[in-house]
């Protein structure tokens, strides 16, 4: 599994983008922030929920510089008939990543090795492809999209600003931390 500080692995997958079945070469996502959903399997439960939900914060994620993918272990043209099905996965205008073989999952610690299914994992790649933070859930439980981006903002925000720490609950505007130093004004 990778670890942070540890580089996103070099390949090549399928996605479904854009009503287009393509390959993505996760090299060509250097020079931004690169956001990794992963989840256990198209036609389910709490994956539109949480598709759908980082669709609607698509544009944000964007201003901030980074790409969002998500992943799971189905192939790009399930991908493509859940979209041309659920109104939820339709309004998905980021790549969805086909991982058949389990190889990026297997790389990143979600694949679920027994039932060919990834667990519920968010990934967030700097813009020199070094892993900044990661969550995995039990695929009961979904995740927050707002919170994925808020966790985006904080890297961000540390990267821009060597030094600096964001405390709990850190927004962009709020106070930050210098160590050694105690919360200082808005930045």
């Amino acid at each position: 599994m990778l670890k942070i500080g540890e580089q996103l692995p070099s390949m090549t997958l399928e996605a479904f983008h854009k009503n287009d079945i393509s390959k993505i070469n996760l090299d060509e996502t250097r020079g931004k922030y690169l956001v990794l959903i992963f989840y256990p399997a198209d036609f389910t439960f709490i994956c539109p929920t949480e598709l759908s939900e980082a669709a609607d914060l698509y544009e944000d994620f964007q201003k901030e510089g980074a790409e969002v993918m998500s992943v799971s272990t189905d192939t790009a043209f399930v991908h493509k008939a859940w979209s041309d099905n659920s109104p939820s996965i339709k309004k998905i205008t980021y790549p969805m990543l086909a991982d058949p073989t389990g190889e990026l999952c297997r790389a990143l610690g979600t694949l679920i090795e027994s039932e060919g299914l990834s667990l519920r994992g968010s990934f967030i790649f700097g813009p020199d492809g070094n892993l900044k933070a990661y969550e995995l859930h039990d695929n009961s439980i979904g995740r927050s999209a707002m919170e994925l981006l808020r966790k985006l903002q904080a890297a961000k925000f540390t990267d821009e600003n060597p030094g600096m720490v964001c405390p709990a609950s850190w927004k962009p505007g709020k106070g930050t931390l210098k160590p050694g130093v105690d919360l200082i004004g808005k930045i």
